[in-house]
C-alpha cells in the first residue's frame, strides 16, 4: 500500500512510540512524514534520534497534529483522559486515530473525541523495538477498509499483527502485551539453572535465550501444536521428561496461566 501521502503523529514519544516509528522509517515512511508531541524534553530528544533528524518533535500539541493524517496515541492509560480532552478540538482534519494504550476502550475514546472520529485500538509489545513484535488490533465502527489497511501496513513493519474483536484485547494485553516480561523471567531462570550446574553466566544466558527463540520459531514455522513438539523432545525415561516432571511439580503452567489472567484483569480495571 502506498503511504507516501500519509503523515503520522505520535502523541507521547516514549519507548513504544520510538519502536513503532523506527519500524515505520525502516520500510515505509520518510522521517519527514513523522512528527511527535511530548511535554518531556528527554523523550522528545530520544524519539528524534531514533526516527531521524527530519522528524519534527514538539512540546506543542496543536503543532504536532495540524497536518496529521494518522494520530497515534502512545501515552499511559492514566493520562489518556486529559490527552483526549486536549486533543479533541484539534482534530479538524479528521485523521485516523490509533491508540496503543492498554485498557482504554474504543467507546471511551469515541465519547471524548469529535463525532465520527475513525478509531483503531492496538495492543503491541516491546519486541516491536527489533521488528519482532506481536500486536493485536480492533477497528471502530466508523473505520473504512482503507483505514484498516493503513493500520495493517504500518503495524506489519514491527512484527505480526492479528485483528480481533475488541472484547478480546484485554486478554491480548495479558498474553502478548505483558508476555515479553514473562519470557524474560523464564530466560533468567533457565540461565540461573545453567549457572547452578556450572555454566558461565554469559554462556547460560545466550543458550537460554536462543532456546526460547528457536522453540518459538518452530511453533510458528511448523504449525504444529506445542504439545506435539514437546512430545517429540521427551523420549521415554530420558532427561527432558525428567525436567518436564519438575516443571509440573513447580506449577509452571498454572503460574503462567495465572499471570495472563492477572494482567488481563488489570487491563480491564485500567479501562474503567
Amino acid at each position: 500500500m502506498d503511504l507516501s501521502h500519509q503523515r503520522a503523529t505520535f502523541i507521547g514519544t516514549g519507548q513504544m512510540a520510538a519502536a513503532l516509528a523506527s519500524g515505520f522509517v525502516r520500510t515505509l515512511l520518510r522521517p519527514s512524514q513523522i512528527s511527535g508531541y511530548d511535554p518531556a524534553e528527554p523523550a522528545r530528544r530520544q524519539f528524534q534520534q531514533t526516527t531521524g533528524a527530519d522528524c519534527v518533535v514538539t512540546e506543542h500539541l496543536a503543532d504536532a497534529v495540524s497536518e496529521a493524517t494518522v494520530v497515534i496515541l502512545a501515552v499511559k492509560p492514566q493520562v489518556m483522559p486529559e490527552v483526549l480532552r486536549n486533543l479533541a478540538p484539534l482534530l479538524t482534519n479528521s485523521p485516523l486515530v490509533i491508540s496503543v494504550a492498554a485498557g482504554i476502550t474504543l467507546a471511551r475514546m469515541s465519547a471524548a473525541l469529535p463525532a465520527g472520529t475513525r478509531l483503531i485500538r492496538v495492543m503491541p509489545n516491546t519486541p516491536a523495538l527489533i521488528g519482532r513484535g506481536a500486536s493485536a488490533a480492533a477497528a471502530g465502527d466508523t473505520c473504512t477498509p482503507e483505514d484498516v489497511q493503513v493500520a495493517q501496513t504500518l503495524l506489519s513493519t514491527v512484527g505480526l499483527i492479528q485483528w480481533v474483536g475488541e472484547p478480546l484485547l484485554d486478554a491480548v494485553t495479558g498474553l502478548s502485551g505483558s508476555g515479553p516480561a514473562y519470557a524474560f523471567q523464564i530466560i533468567e531462570a533457565l540461565s540461573d539453572g545453567g549457572v547452578k550446574m556450572g555454566l558461565p553466566r554469559v554462556v547460560a544466558t545466550r543458550l537460554a535465550a536462543q532456546t526460547l527463540l528457536g522453540a518459538a520459531e518452530m511453533v510458528l514455522t511448523l504449525n504444529q501444536h506445542p504439545a506435539a513438539l514437546k512430545d517429540a523432545v521427551a523420549s521415554p525415561g530420558g532427561t527432558t521428561i525428567a525436567g518436564l516432571h519438575a516443571l509440573e511439580q513447580g506449577g509452571l503452567r498454572a503460574a503462567l496461566m495465572n499471570a495472563v489472567e492477572a494482567a488481563a484483569l488489570r487491563s480491564k480495571q485500567l479501562g474503567q
